[in-house]
């Protein structure tokens, strides 16, 4: 299985599990071995994956750390596990950063078993930093962190690359959230920098609490400003689309298809999907100019759904048992979840007709 099916399965378990998981072993076992299973190490080996590792540090005695994943007889990275719901940004993770300072590890992960935090010592060498470089959260994967994710696994494993990934990564994050806090709500810095470029008298206490609110409106002007103009440019491309459900798909090799890694992404979501109801060997994908298809058996008459990613606004066409598609705007790939049960339906379809 691909590590995307991989990581799109372990989502949808996630959510199903989430809420019935009560204890830290119940975490472990259900949600965080098998993580570690998706990155390629073999959880029952103990020369790659050691449970409960114990490295004395100074005057502490008998500590463990839930895993440590060993690469060449080196530990390379260490998981401390928390139970299923614990904040992580509250949990201090202490015993974590000793074990660091004292191993050949340069990455830790702290983990409630939805989400993943990643740590190394960008910042102060054999010092784990304060903040993590990357964070997965498996109720909503980010398909821009799971290439990332990748150099992790176990036959892509490079720290040399990954740390320089991290590097960009951590700080790249925390710019993401400096901007959105800014945008949520103005600090005196931000409105006294566009007060510089657009006000010409004293920029007093005053002036800057009465331009504050003006500059929040700003910001939010332009932000749905560029939102009505994608859904206009979306709108417009749909009316001239307009595709006939029955007629043939044109193979990928037409000029002019391009595939994207989006797109993938959604159809080994799909497949993720399906694995509980069919072989997913039979769910495959045929590309064309208007759609991304994704059909049972290869065969254009049992289409499943179509991911139409052309435009900014995204939308998946779901399948009814009369074959007529209806459009679903989603946001991001993650939202192909809250249509599952349709997915499955369709495949109900197909099949109570074969063997009828």
């Amino acid at each position: 299985m691909e590590f995307t099916d991989q990581l799109a399965a372990l989502s949808t378990r996630a959510i199903k599990q989430k809420d019935i998981i009560k204890t830290e072993e119940a975490t472990k076992n259900a949600l965080v071995m098998p993580f570690i299973q998706a990155l390629g190490y073999d959880v029952f080996d103990p020369s790659e994956v050691i449970p409960e590792y114990i490295a004395d540090v100074g005057s502490k005695k008998g500590e463990k750390v839930d895993y440590a994943i060993v690469s060449d007889g080196k530990v390379t990275m260490l998981f401390e596990c928390k139970n299923c719901g614990s904040n992580l940004i509250d949990c201090h993770a202490s015993q974590l950063r000793r074990y660091f300072h004292v191993t050949t590890a340069r990455i830790s992960v702290l983990t409630n078993g939805i989400s993943y935090r990643f740590f190394s010592d960008l910042e102060e060498p054999n010092k784990m930093d304060e903040k993590p470089f990357m964070e997965i959260n498996l109720l909503e994967i980010d398909p821009q962190i799971i290439p990332e994710l990748k150099k992790l696994t176990k036959n892509s494993f490079e720290l040399d690359k990954m740390l320089l990934s991290a590097n960009d990564l951590k700080y790249t994050r925390e710019i993401k959230n400096l901007l959105e806090s800014e945008f949520a709500s103005p600090s005196q810095e931000l409105v006294k920098f566009i007060l510089g470029n657009v006000y010409t008298g004293l920029k007093t206490q005053p002036v800057i609490e009465q331009f504050t609110p003006i500059v929040k409106q700003a910001i939010n002007l332009l932000i749905n400003g560029r939102i009505n103009d994608r859904l206009k440019s979306a709108l417009t491309s749909d009316e001239e689309k307009k595709e006939v459900l029955e007629e043939e798909t044109i193979p990928t090799k037409e000029t002019g298809v391009v595939t994207t890694q989006e797109e993938l992404d959604g159809f080994y979501i799909v497949r993720a999907i399906l694995h509980e109801v069919v072989d997913v060997s039979r769910v495959v994908h045929r590309d064309n100019k208007s759609y991304f298809g994704i059909l049972l058996d290869d065969n254009n008459r049992k289409p499943l759904c179509r991911l139409h990613f052309n435009t900014s606004q995204k939308y998946i066409g779901l399948i009814a048992s009369d074959k007529t598609e209806t459009k679903q705007p989603i946001q991001g790939l993650n939202e192909i979840y809250k249509y599952a049960n349709k997915i499955k339906e369709t495949v109900g379809f197909y099949e109570q007709a074969q063997s009828a």
